[in-house]
């Protein structure tokens, strides 16, 4: 598994830190929920990919 830090999942989607913070939270966007280490956040890029996919079928 590759796993993304907060700051490379910001620089991938081009949003801020305060964008990222409220995708997480919101349960209707359904934003892959980070892991966890000591004080960093981990995204599973995989989990990324899948949601990113998903998103961009829906709107075509």
């Amino acid at each position: 598994m590759t796993y993304m830090t907060s700051a490379q999942v910001r620089d991938r989607f081009k949003i801020s830190d305060a964008t990222l913070f409220r995708w997480t939270r919101d349960k209707d966007l359904e934003f892959p929920q980070p892991m966890k280490v000591k004080r960093r956040k981990l995204f599973d890029e995989a989990r990324l990919i899948e949601w990113e996919r998903k998103r961009s079928t829906e709107a075509a």
